[in-house]
Order: C-alpha cells, then structure tokens, then sequence
C-alpha cells in the first residue's frame, strides 16, 4: 500500500499537463505528489511524503519539458511550474524505470518465498509492473550474516537493502534518533547501526512498515503470516492518548501486526514501539479468561452467572449497609471505549445513584479544567510560526506521537517551544527556551515568564512577549506535586492570555472520553455539571441520580481505608500501582468490604480484590474512543475476546439487570444512540456521521456549532434550535439546543505551597515509555526495555552531600524510604530529585502522601 501524497497548502495554482491531461497542482507542490492526487502514480522506492526527498533511486524518473525540451528528472525533485509538460509513460521513462529495477536486483536475494515482505513489497510489484522479464547476470549475490538484531524489536537483512535512505531519514530527521546509518562505500555500502549502539529508539517500528523490500522486519510479527492470510481493520491506537490512527491486522483470530494510518491531523502515519507492539499483551498467555471468585486467601475460576450475581449483591449491599449509594464508588474507566464509559456512568450514577465515581488514578486534572479552558487541537499546537507554551510530562516518554508533531513544527514550520518543566525532557534539545521549575513553582514561573520578569529566562519571555496567540499543552508532569498547582499555573495563563488555547496533556488512552462520558465526580455525560444537569439526565435515565457530588480517586481511597465505601469497584485500574499514594491505595483497597474488578490482567489491585470479572480488550469490542483534542474516532473489533471475557458494557448492563433496573440497552450501537440524544457534546454524532466522507479521522467534540449552543443555552434555557437535516459532516453541523452550559472554568485560590528547608529535596516522579506495567510485563518483545530506576540529581547537589554519580542513596519521607543509585543530570534543577514510576523495585509512590502540595524529601547515602 503506497502512502498518500502530501497534502499542498494552498496558495497558488499552476497548470501542469501529464500524459496529455492537464491537471491542477499547487506551485511548489511536489511533481510526483500532484501527479499521484489526480490519479497517476509513479513508481518510487527512496520518496515518502513526511520525509525530506532525496532523489536517490531514480525510480520516479519521468520526462519533463519545462520549455526547453523534454528530459528525464526524478519527479520527486521537481517542484510544479506552470506550463509543466510531464509525460510519465514514454519509451525512455520505461527504458529507466526497467534499467533501474535490473540494477536493484543485482545484489538482492530471490527469497520472496521466506520474505516476510513478499506479497506486499514495493520492489515486489514494480518489477512485475515496470521492470525486466528476466535477469542477465549470472553473477554471486552478495551475502551477509542473516538476519542481524538491530534491536530488540527490529531484525536487518543487510542483503536485501537497496540503499533507498529511508529507514535513515526517519531515524535522523523524523525521531532525531540517528542511530542507523550508511556504511563502508561502494559496493560494499550497507545499512547498519553503529558498534555498540543498538536502534534504541522509542519509534524504531516505523522502519519496518516505511522500508519498500523486506530489509527491516519486526520480531513479534517474523514469519507470523503471509499478508494474503491477514484481515484488518482501520482502528485508533490505545497505547496512550494521542489517538494514533492504526490498522489491526489478525490472521486465525489472533493480533498479529499494528500498522499506522496516515491521518494528517494527528499521527502522520507514525506509532511508537510502545502502540506498534502492544498487540503482544492482547495475545498473552495470562490474559484473563473467565470470572473469579474469592475462596479463602485465593482467587478461584466461576461461572459469570455466579460472578454476576456475586457482584450484584455486593452493590445492593453496600447500598443497603454502607449509608446509600455513597457506600459504593467506581475508580477507572480511562482503558474502555466510549460506549462502555458511558453504559458505566449511567450504571453508577443512575441505577446505583453514587457519584462517586473518578476515571482518573490522582494523576489527572479535574474535569472541569480539562473540560473548561479554550480547546485545541494538535494541529493548532503545530500550526507553522505559533509559539508554544508546554507545561505537562515528557512528551517523548508519555505523549511519543505528538512528541514528534511538535518536533517537526519547530524544526520544520518555525514554531517557538517554550518549555516550563520540572526537569529537562525529551523536547527540551529542540525548544526555543527549557524553564526548570522546583515543584510547587509552576503557577509563579508562568506567571513571570507572561508578564515580562526581567528576572526569568529572557529567551522564553522574549518568545512568549511576541506571539499574539498562545497555545498550551497542559498536563501533569510529576505525581508527587498536587493538580492543584497545574491548575494554579493554568490560571495564570488564563489571567495573562485571555486568547491562549489549551491540548490536554494526560496519558491515559480514553480519559478524555470517560471524562465526557460521565465518569468523574459532579460530572454527567456531555461535558455538563451534575448540578446543572441533574433534571435533564433524571428524566431519561429515572430518579436515581447523585443529589450530592461525589467524592474523586483520593477522597475514595479514603472514604474506603475509613470504611466508609462497602463496595470498591475497580474498572480496569490498578490503584496500588497507579495511584501516586501506594499506602492509601492499600489501606482503601483493603478497609472496602468488597472489592469488584472489572480487569484484563491479575494485576496488584485486582489480586486483593473479591470478585474479578474477566474484560475483553483493545481489538476485541467494537466502539469509539476520545483523544487529547476531543478527537472521537471508531475502534473496530477485529478477534473473539480468549475464554469468556466480556465487554465493559455488557457486564454493566448485566449488572444493572440484576439489580432490578436495566440499563434499555443491550448493544453498541443502542448506548451510541443514546448518547447522541441524551449527552450535548455528542449531539448530532451518529454512526452515520463518524463513517461519512470527510470525517475519516475523526471528528473533534463538540461540534463547532454547538459551541456558540452552550452559550445560548446558559443565556436562554428556553433556546430551541433544530437541525434542518442529518448532518453528514462537521461543516453541515447546524447548532442543536442543550439542556445545560458546557462545564466552565473557574480560577481557583491560591495553593499554599510550603517552604522547603535548606536539607531538604523536592521529589519529581515521572512516568517512561517502558515500565513495569502490565501491558509492557506482557509484551514478550518490549518487556525487557525497562532498565533499572536511578534517581536523577544535579551535579552540584551530588558535590555538595559527596555523593559519587552512581552511588546508592536513600530518600527519606518520614516514616518511609527507598534506596536506589544516583545519576547525575544537569537538568534537573538544584533542590529537586527526579524518580521514574513503576520501574522494577523503585517503588517512589511510597514516599508521597496524596495530601501534600509538594513532596519533600531527605537525601542520605545508603548503607
């Protein structure tokens, strides 16, 4: 499948005549992208549209006559000029073209037959369609030592290269990781990495499906199948929530490859290994097949219908004896489809009645302020010539796609990146201006950096001071500081830059999506506020609603360690091991009654738990998802989830049926009805209309037209304007009316952050590509990338306690400790350590207490 042509700004348009037709083209534009756009392809190998053109196989040769008389020039050098005559299909154009193709098959190996490229590869075809009948030489091939591991995900077959740069390219221009490159000269020259410096690069899937033979192949995906045995579908990535457009490929019922789609607002057609090989953990051997129950300390395979009835009890009871429905709560939902969130929401806020409900593991920002601040999207972010303000995680370790769209502004489009973090990140070597911050600073940094301090960093007020709009990437870039100063630093923002834009910046794959589908506390579907919205919901989904707002993920765990909440059900989260307070977590885990986890894997949470029920996952459920932007794109079920594992909906609306109120749904497409009718930010989004021409990446919630809607509604509740048709795209939208004001954001207080004393550190958790989590401990490929945890620290700081770089320390939070090595990074700044999360023993959630601003710790030397 040959990748589409670039998409031209349009600015001028020239006539260019190919083949005797004449055709529209952009000046500037590429010959061999406009020739491709009106339906003539020219063969190439070297050439792809995200990448800088080189001109190095000749293969897209084609004759041109600018005015001087035709000849041959590579079309993906030439740029379109008016009066263009270009004839694609001369004698001498196919004489080149089969010349090209016989010297190409010099060198390369006849063993399509084991090639995991034959029946999809480039040189594979355009020898059929342009190239020699047979070969003249009778010459040795050249051979290498077959195949070599370049990584640990990537294997090279040196002898089937043809030298065309692209793997290179990518490595160097596109994830600014040249670890592959050209070697030896002449005949010799090969690809290769340098010695003693594997491919280890975040994105080095992208080779694989990018290379046009069979040089680069992956490992989870070697000699799994023949591209005739695979069906796909066209899917949105879940590895985090960028939204990656993907295709899912299986073969026997069973995930065999992720390839990206090139979906221009979002992913270009690049993944990160993490997305690309994910699939390995749907296909473990550890999945969960089947309910289980509790009997005695152990955990025992059950019928659903027990497991159900079980779960059901459970909730009745903690209704009954746990002081209402605030005895029940709900944590997670961030891993499921939009469809299931919902089915979720209605079930815990509308038969069970609690709210208290949190999709998001203390790791988050409240609703409200992802929900409340003017929207953006990637492309705004990446828009040529803006200026950035990005105050979230690091977007290569949390965020890899976008991480490489705002790389490629800056380096490509002149954007400014202005950084404020609390230690340097994967971005800071191609910002403008990186502002380290220690914890708890982050609100009065912005807010000097936007009023001009002569006292801050003059590069990024002189970048901030020039640009007429703002747009911000807000996110949480450590566990151990409190949301309440992102949100504080946001205010700031708000209050210097009344015109600024906002891209969330959280991680998790749907928790845009669970948060619009109602899954957050004072929070109903559609981006509206329990207490505005209360009646609206009440007449559609019965008297059952929350009169009072529920309590989030930490007022959960401790309401629970309290024994204030009977029945904790766990939806796909792992509180012990997410939740930024692991003592917490234990002691609510284990003050609940009952525990229900609703789980994919046995993970630290659902082995404590009391009945486990076995969910389908990624590639198994039908559905939609929400990315950062609000971008809602389709998730296509490809295999049969292994054992009995249910869908999230199907085991709510089950549950629901048992405690004597059905949910009135009993498929996919009943909860996606209504949530168009009864959710006011998915007003007007049908199937019908997710699937029309044009909205094939997706379309960004809610609609512009519903947005001058809110306003009207919270002005005229009275205010009643009806769609004249069904529309079948988002410039047909008409404004539709809603019941309740979008969700607003309202500056909050102050947060008081305490003084650090002069022996004392500031710890900064972050999170990294590769871990130990669940996904990742699955993924037999990827499981071994997560190194050993080391506690990054300044060198002056190391210098000044005579602590030796790589020496063990113990950090101290009162009562609590952990040891681990040091490492020094001159990007940290001085008074603040930096501990990834969820790294082997690690264990830095045990130092935070979810009630502290700011985490301060002690450095000692361990013994």
């Amino acid at each position: 499948m040959s990748e589409p042509p670039r998409r031209p700004v349009m600015t001028e348009a020239v006539a260019v005549t190919i083949n005797g037709k004449e055709i529209e083209a952009q000046k500037g534009e590429l010959l061999i992208d406009a020739a491709q756009r009106n339906g003539t392809y020219i063969p190439r190998f070297c050439y792809h549209p995200r990448m800088t053109p080189v001109g190095m196989c000749r293969m897209c040769l084609v004759e041109v006559d600018t005015g001087r008389g035709p000849a041959l020039q590579p079309s993906c050098m030439i740029e379109c000029a008016p009066n263009m005559v270009v004839d694609t299909e001369s004698d001498k154009v196919r004489k080149a073209q089969d010349g090209v193709l016989e010297f190409l098959l010099i060198n390369h190996p006849l063993d399509c037959p084991v090639c995991d490229k034959g029946g999809e590869c480039p040189l594979q075809d355009q020898t059929m369609a342009y190239g020699p009948g047979e070969s003249r030489w009778v010459e040795e091939k050249r051979h290498y030592t077959k195949p070599i591991a370049i990584s640990e995900t990537v294997y090279l077959d040196r002898e089937r290269c043809i030298l065309c740069d692209r793997c290179t390219r990518f490595a160097d221009e596109v994830a600014g990781d040249p670890l592959i490159h050209f070697m030896d000269r002449g005949a010799a020259t090969q690809v290769n990495t340098f010695p003693g410096e594997p491919f280890s690069s975040y994105f080095s899937g992208n080779v694989v499906q990018i290379c046009p033979v069979g040089a680069l192949t992956a490992k989870p995906y070697r000699f799994k199948a023949r591209p005739w045995d695979l069906e796909q579908v066209e899917s949105t990535c879940q590895g985090c929530s960028v939204g990656c457009r993907i295709t899912v490929q299986s073969s026997r019922d069973r995930l065999l490859r992720f390839n990206g789609v090139d979906s221009d607002p979002v992913n270009w057609g690049w993944l990160c290994d993490k997305g690309r090989f994910g699939f390995e953990a749907i296909n473990s051997e550890d999945r969960l097949t089947e309910p289980l129950l509790r009997s005695g300390d152990a955990l025992a395979p059950a019928h659903w219908n027990d497991a159900l009835a079980a779960a059901a009890v459970a909730i009745q009871t903690g209704l009954d004896t746990g002081g209402g429905a605030t005895g029940v709560a709900v944590i997670g939902g961030a891993r499921l489809t939009n469809e299931s969130a919902y089915a979720w929401a209605k079930l815990a806020k509308g038969v069970i009645g609690t709210d208290n409900v949190d999709a998001q593991l203390g790791d988050g920002l409240p609703a409200d302020v992802v929900f409340g601040l003017p929207a953006a999207t990637i492309d705004n972010v990446c828009a040529p010539g803006g200026v950035v303000l990005y105050l979230g995680p690091d977007a290569k370790e949390e965020l890899p796609v976008l991480f490489l769209r705002l790389k490629h502004a800056v380096q490509n489009d002149g954007a400014k990146l202005v950084e404020v973090v609390p230690a340097r990140t994967g971005l800071s070597r191609y910002a403008t201006a990186t502002v380290t911050y220690r914890p708890g600073d982050a609100a009065a940094t912005v807010a000097a950096l936007l009023a001009g301090d002569t006292d801050a960093d003059p590069t990024a007020v002189a970048a901030l001071a020039g640009a007429t709009e703002v747009t911000v990437v807000l996110g949480r870039p450590s566990l151990a500081e409190s949301a309440s100063t992102i949100v504080d630093a946001a205010a700031a923002i708000v209050s210097a830059r009344p015109g600024a834009r906002f891209l969330s910046g959280l991680r998790r794959s749907n928790v845009i999506g669970a948060l619009d589908a109602g899954l957050a506390p004072a929070m109903l579907p559609g981006r509206v506020r329990r207490s505005e919205a209360h009646d609206q919901f009440a007449a559609v989904w019965g008297s059952g609603i929350a009169a009072h707002d529920g309590l989030d993920t930490h007022g959960i765990l401790t309401a629970a360690a309290e024994g204030r909440i009977d029945t904790l059900i766990l939806l796909g989260a792992d509180p012990v091991s997410d939740f930024p307070d692991r003592a917490l977590a234990e002691r609510g885990i284990t003050g609940a009654r009952t525990v229900i986890a609703i789980d994919t894997f046995l993970t630290e949470s659902s082995r404590r738990a009391d009945i486990v029920l076995a969910a389908a996952a990624f590639g198994e459920v039908s559905g939609t998802t929400t990315n950062i932007e609000g971008r809602v794109s389709v998730l296509a079920q490809k295999v049969t989830a292994p054992g009995t594992a249910r869908a999230d909906w199907a085991i709510a609306v089950d549950l629901a049926a048992r405690l004597g109120r059905p949910l009135g749904v009993t498929d996919v497409e009943g909860i996606a009805a209504e949530m168009v009718m009864v959710s006011p930010s998915w007003a007007n989004v049908t199937g019908e209309f997710l699937a029309a021409s044009g909205n094939e990446d997706g379309v960004v919630l809610p609609l512009p037209a519903l947005l001058a809607t809110a306003v009207v509604a919270a002005e005229d509740p009275a205010a009643d304007v009806e769609p004249e048709a069904e529309p079948t795209s988002v410039s047909d939208v008409e404004p539709v009316s809603t019941a309740a004001s979008f969700v607003s954001f309202v500056p909050p207080s102050t947060t008081v952050v305490p003084a650090l004393d002069a022996y004392g550190f500031r710890l900064v958790v972050n999170r990294t590509m590769y871990d130990r989590g669940v996904l990742l401990s699955n993924s037999a490929s990827s499981s071994g990338l997560a190194d050993a945890a080391s506690a990054r620290m300044n060198p002056t700081d190391l210098e000044t306690l005579g602590i030796e770089a790589g020496a063990g320390v113990k950090l101290i939070a009162g009562d609590r400790s952990i040891t681990m090595p040091t490492r020094s990074d001159a990007g940290v700044p001085r008074g603040s350590v930096v501990v990834p999360h969820h790294r082997a023993d690690a264990g830095p959630t045990t130092l935070i207490a979810a009630t502290d601003v700011v985490c301060d710790i002690r450095v000692e030397v361990a013994s």
